[in-house]
């Protein structure tokens, strides 16, 4: 019999746990361990954010379906690895710490023989002084910041329709901030909800991103060819900016955040004050801070992994200028170099380097979008790994790996510009492939396979899309056939 521990019931933890368990036979065991109680389906927490959904709407219990199927359930954090065992047993292992309300505290010690680390982001607020909800500003991160999001915002609505003007801020709290494509959902929808509630004339919107071009979304960009003609997301982003009348800052890095007051550094080493009477600012991302011990007991964190807190896999981390980046540096197998029995997939994993060509103010700070490894991406790693340990467990430990680089692989986006059946509208976008490949292709990607659409119809692919995963991620009937 095997034991396979899976870390993290996100997207890519629960899609390697759900088809570990559907391709192994019932003598081989699956666990989970995830300090969540429910899973969420985060994309909808946009929506959560405006008030067009609530909670209930974007979660559900993990527990009844890994009990269903078969998974055997650890509401705990992880806290350490013992990749090579310990005094008292050979076999890998990982502490885990209970965050059950009846067990709060209690520590386990759980033996592996494969181990995938998919404990997506820690919310690194602390980055940015007075950032979240813990500070002066507003997230959707989870469904949790969501609702107190939306309540903020529905105040903020009530004093306009009081007459009272007001000045929204959505975007980035770092330089060094990923999902930008959530932050352009987010004041999109709240920019249609003004205009719902017959505000918006009273209304300022800025948008504050660290991204030196509206349309990069952290991925450099993209181009698509469009009725014989070329042209930019940058183009067509500013275009539904100047539309909506919504003001872009970009390449800024929030320094604070004080009661009303965002301070930020741009480009030109130049500091600036807004004030604001909403803000709705995303955190950094960073490991949650997993450890790594030896057999004796001593700490070998650094050996797996980076300062950022994020695991290291078999990607090529030399340090090169951006013009020297090539799509063999991203990881394929996502297997941790000197360990072929541990994983790191989503989030979890260490990318080699941005996406995007990282800028430095004129005062030397850092203003790159930090590459983007969720959603699709991270449910295609978290099969592609699942596939590698079922043949390792079924043909043997030396079956090859299955392999997924983001280099090679394609990825679709929806981003929501408005929730209404009549007058919604989003932002269907494909890339192929996410990581652009000049050497290949003249735009760094196939202009056949990357393409852009806004309208009425995208928001009913997201609606159905929303609905789509949550019965995926339930594992009723048939969801083993939806795409990742």
């Amino acid at each position: 019999m095997a034991d396979v521990v899976v870390l993290g019931a996100g997207v890519s933890g629960h899609t390697a746990a759900l088809h570990l368990r559907r391709m192994l036979g019932k003598n081989h065991r699956v666990t989970v361990v995830s300090p969540n109680s429910q899973w969420n389906w985060i994309p909808s927490n946009i929506w959560v954010g405006v008030g067009e959904m609530q909670v209930k709407d974007v979660t559900f219990p993990l527990a009844p379906v890994y009990q269903r199927k078969g998974i055997d359930f650890e509401q705990a954090k992880a806290v350490a690895i013992w990749p090579h065992g310990d005094d008292s047993d050979p076999r890998g292992a990982v502490d885990v710490e209970s965050t059950h309300p009846d067990t709060p505290g209690a520590t386990t010690r759980l033996r592996y023989d494969y181990l995938i680390n998919a404990t997506g982001p820690k919310l690194r607020f602390e980055a940015t002084p007075g950032l979240g909800p813990i500070g002066h500003s507003w997230s959707v991160c989870t469904a949790g910041h969501a609702v107190e999001a939306a309540k903020a915002l529905a105040d903020t609505i009530a004093k306009l329709k009081a007459g009272q003007p007001q000045t929204l801020v959505v975007g980035m709290g770092h330089g060094t901030c990923t999902c930008e494509g959530a932050a352009f959902e987010y004041v999109f929808n709240v920019e249609h909800q003004l205009r719902d509630a017959g505000v918006r004339e009273l209304a300022r919107v800025v948008y504050l991103t660290n991204e030196a071009q509206l349309g990069d979304f952290g991925v450099d960009g993209m181009t698509f060819a469009q009725q014989g003609f070329e042209t930019s997301s940058e183009l067509w982003t500013s275009s539904l900016f100047r539309e909506r009348e919504v003001e872009a800052i970009l390449g800024a890095h929030v320094q604070r955040v004080d009661e009303g007051v965002v301070t930020f550094e741009t480009l030109d080493g130049q500091v600036h004050t807004l004030d604001f009477d909403f803000a709705m600012l995303l955190p950094p991302f960073g490991g949650v801070g997993l450890a790594a011990y030896d057999r004796d007991g001593s700490d070998i964190t650094s050996e797996f992994f980076a300062p950022s807190g994020f695991m290291k896999v078999d990607a090529d981390y030399t340090p090169r200028p951006y013009e020297e980046w090539s799509g063999a540096d991203w990881p394929s197998t996502y297997q941790v170099p000197g360990l072929d029995n541990v994983f790191a997939v989503g989030i979890a994993f260490a990318p080699p380097h941005q996406i995007s060509r990282p800028r430095t103010s004129a005062n030397g700070t850092l203003i790159a979008p930090a590459p983007p490894r969720t959603g699709m991406p991270s449910g295609v790693m978290g099969k592609t790994v699942a596939m590698t340990i079922r043949d390792r467990i079924l043909k043997g430990a030396d079956a090859p790996a299955h392999t997924a680089s983001m280099a090679h692989m394609g990825a679709a986006c929806v981003a929501s510009a408005g929730a209404d059946l009549r007058h919604g509208s989003a932002a269907a976008m494909t890339m192929m492939p996410v990581v652009p490949d000049y050497s290949r292709y003249r735009t760094g990607r196939d202009l056949t396979e990357t393409r852009g659409e806004l309208g009425l119809a995208g928001h009913w692919v997201k609606l159905a899309l929303h609905y789509l995963f949550i019965h995926k991620a339930k594992a009723r009937f048939g969801w083993q056939f939806i795409p990742e």
